[in-house]
């Protein structure tokens, strides 16, 4: 695979788990596909650096890449429609993107084949390359012939992925019994085994709905009923069920500069004395994990949701990665702007501004921690490296406790 241009390698990768042995992938096939035995999938927008893999029927591609542009900008929307309609009318035959095939025989064991029995009926599958991260893993868009989504299907490839799938899991069937009035999120439809591989299947969340803007006070009544599923509670910081985990999520790193200096981090953050409410969190809530439709507020990606952590991460995360990601702001200065603008962005949840800071503070620890635990920076994630703007911000701000 070192030969290959890094977009080719990865659709190597992934076609190594959906479609193994017996099963046979080819690029650039001649003539037309063998019904029943071989199935041809689009690699959109081109075969030398791909960002969809879709099935080639008209209804079916058009589908996955109206869904998988709904989340985003007006300019990606637009041309996600653009490159739908051309789908719909006919332009896989035409040449449009790359073109794969898998020829599968009789009796071999695929995810599509997997799919279909655990849910009943035949699905198509279709997935987006993404960035590198360490967390990365297929996730898949199930479709039918027709063109309707069937629903999402999640499949580790490592242990860490592994992890955070079965915590997916467990997060949705909390959340199942918790009632929730303020947010719409997925329901687990399946959660099984497939080549020693764990699969979580969920319902498609009706992200086809028109956009409505997201009043402030709108997202944060939603924040704050998932931090009080399974209630809230106020305690130390010392001592507290948190700062434990915390402690060994650190402790499990790989030795380094930046765990040093997170471990000093802790301790300075530990002898402050302070107590602070502690509940649940998504992990993750960002812009492009939700949408707000006729629907309600739309609320998926579960895979980093915990208890109990500090109140108040959920609204942290949501500012620090659409300030670096949708803004554009540099990563550095967006984290030093977490601690400084901490007592403003956490007011609509009631903390006050003492403790807001140290909530902050904790949050860029925890995040850090992340990082670290999951080998983000081996991985080539392009924020995976705490050192260079978590960590700076975290030791400036400590010094002022």
């Amino acid at each position: 695979m070192s030969a290959l241009a890094p977009g080719r390698a990865r659709i190597d990768d992934v076609s190594a788990v959906l479609w193994p042995a017996p099963a046979v992938v080819s690029s650039a096939p001649r003539g037309r596909a063998v019904p029943g035995r071989e199935r041809d999938f689009l690699l959109l927008p081109a075969a030398g650096r791909p960002r969809l893999v879709v099935p080639a029927g008209r209804r079916a591609s058009a589908a996955a890449v109206r869904r998988y542009g709904e989340p985003g900008s007006l300019r990606a929307w637009a041309g996600t429609r653009l490159l739908a309609l051309a789908l719909a009318g006919g332009g896989a035959r035409v040449g449009l993107g790359g073109r794969l095939r898998v020829d599968t025989p009789a009796g071999a064991d695929t995810i599509e084949t997997y799919l279909s029995a655990v849910l009943g009926h035949d699905v198509l599958v279709s997935t987006h390359l993404g960035a590198a991260r360490a967390n990365a893993k297929p996730v898949l868009q199930l479709l039918t012939a027709d063109g309707r989504t069937a629903g999402f299907a999640k499949i580790s490839v490592n242990a860490l992925t592994q992890h955070l799938i079965r915590t997916e899991r467990r997060a949705l069937d909390m959340l199942a019994e918790a009632d929730l009035r303020r947010l719409v999120v997925p329901e687990v439809l399946h959660h099984g085994q497939w080549q020693g591989r764990d699969v979580l299947v969920i319902s498609a969340l009706p992200v086809w709905l028109r956009r409505k803007p997201l009043p402030p006070d709108r997202l944060h009544a939603a924040m704050t009923e998932v931090a009080a599923v399974r209630s809230l509670r106020r305690e130390p910081l010392a001592g507290s069920a948190y700062l434990r985990q915390l402690q060994a999520r650190l402790a499990g790193c790989p030795a380094s500069p930046d765990r040093d200096a997170l471990d000093a981090a802790v301790a300075a953050l530990t002898a402050t004395g302070a107590q602070l409410g502690f509940g649940a969190w998504h992990g993750d809530w960002t812009g492009w994990n939700m949408a707000y439709t006729s629907a309600g507020l739309l609320v998926w990606d579960w895979e980093r949701f915990s208890r109990p952590v500090p109140a108040g991460f959920d609204g942290l995360h949501y500012r620090l990665q659409s300030a670096v990601v949708r803004r554009h702001q540099p990563p550095p200065a967006a984290a030093a702007e977490c601690v400084q603008a901490a007592a403003g962005a956490l007011a609509p949840f009631g903390i006050a501004a003492a403790e807001a800071r140290l909530t902050a503070l904790l949050y860029l620890t925890d995040l850090s921690v992340r990082y670290l635990a999951d080998r983000q920076a081996e991985a080539g994630a392009r924020l995976g490296q705490p050192g260079t703007w978590l960590i700076p911000a975290i030791e400036k701000a400590v010094t002022s406790l």
